[in-house]
C-alpha cells in the first residue's frame, strides 16, 4: 500500500478545507507508519518512554471516538485501549497486539467519525459534552482541534520514523 497525501484546494469552501486537512494529517499519520514491520513499530521513542508509532495510532483511535463518537453525536462509546486503571493504555503494549488490528480499527473510528460529522453543520452543537469540562462544542472547533491534534502528533512521528530507520521527510 502507497499513501498518497493530498492538500486541499487552495479555494475550497470551508468546510472542504477542514476535512481536506484533516485527511491530509490523516495520511500522514499512515505514511509515516508505512513499509514498518510490527517490531518498528513497537520502537519506543526513548527509554524509558512509551512513546512507538503504534501506540500513536491506537492513540488516535481512542481521540477519534472521543471527538466524533462521544462528544459530537453523544454515542455510548467505551473506550478501546486505555481504561481508568491504566489511563495511557493506547500505549502500553501487549505481545498479541499487532499493527493490523491498531491500523484496522484506527480507519474504522475515521470512518465513523466521517459518518457522524457529515450529519452536522459547521455550526452545529455537539450532541454530547466533554467528560472531563462538560463542555459543547461546534464541528468547526472539532475539526479544528484535529487538525491541530493531528499535526503535533506527526511531528512526534516524524522523530521516532528518523529513529526507527532514517527515514525522514515532511
Amino acid at each position: 500500500m502507497t499513501i498518497e497525501r493530498r492538500e486541499p484546494a487552495t479555494t475550497a469552501d470551508e468546510r472542504t478545507m477542514l476535512e481536506g486537512w484533516l485527511d491530509y494529517h490523516r495520511q500522514t499519520l499512515a505514511w509515516k507508519c508505512e513499509g514498518l514491520t510490527d517490531a518498528q513499530l513497537r520502537t519506543a521513542s526513548v527509554e524509558p518512554s512509551a512513546f512507538t508509532l503504534m501506540g500513536l495510532v491506537r492513540h488516535m483511535a481512542e481521540v477519534e471516538r472521543s471527538w466524533f463518537r462521544r462528544v459530537l453525536a453523544a454515542e455510548d462509546a467505551a473506550p478501546i485501549y486505555y481504561t481508568e486503571e491504566d489511563p495511557d493504555g493506547e500505549f502500553h503494549l501487549a505481545e498479541t497486539d499487532t499493527w493490523q488490528e491498531a491500523y484496522a480499527t484506527w480507519q474504522a473510528e475515521i470512518t465513523s467519525a466521517r459518518r457522524n460529522a457529515s450529519r452536522f453543520g459547521l455550526d452545529d452543537i455537539t450532541e454530547g459534552k466533554h467528560r472531563r469540562t462538560g463542555e459543547r462544542y461546534n464541528l468547526r472547533w472539532i475539526y479544528t482541534h484535529m487538525i491541530e491534534e493531528y499535526a503535533r502528533h506527526n511531528g512526534h512521528a516524524d522523530l521516532v520514523r528518523e529513529r526507527v530507520d532514517g527515514a525522514t521527510g515532511d
